[in-house]
């Protein structure tokens, strides 16, 4: 089985990443790292450079882990590239990061971890930076 996180360069995804790195190590479980954005912007800035993932990668093979890193560019919203990798993957749990919003920003912008945490059919963790 596997883990899925979403990953994305901030507060909050460095938090989901460091708690799907101690539930890998302690499952045994391959780790498999979505990066993605929809590509609606010009400049996204959840969106990881090249060298962002080279740490990433880096950090995780010091870590001994079996992993893999994924970042698709096919305009998906990141709720549905998450769900339908866990979906695909049979992922046994998936960890997301959780950032403070308001409701009206709730209202207005929608929530990828409300989504997710509703849709998912595999566990979801969600941690706070």
């Amino acid at each position: 089985m596997t883990i899925v996180v979403g990953y994305i360069s901030s507060d909050e995804g460095e938090a989901a990443f460091e708690a799907a790195i101690s539930h890998a190590k302690l499952t045994g479980e391959k780790l498999l790292v979505l990066n993605t954005t929809r590509g609606d912007r010009l400049v996204d800035q959840n969106f990881a450079q090249e060298d962002e993932l080279a740490e990433v990668a880096s950090r995780l093979t010091a870590e001994g882990l079996d992993h893999e890193i994924l970042q698709p560019l096919r305009g998906h919203d990141p709720a549905d590239e998450i769900l339908e990798l866990a979906g695909r993957r049979n992922a046994s749990l998936i960890v997301i990061g959780l950032r403070k919003r308001s409701p009206v920003g709730k209202l207005l912008m929608g929530s990828t971890a409300q989504r997710i945490l509703l849709q998912a059919e595999s566990p979801v963790l969600a941690v706070k930076a």
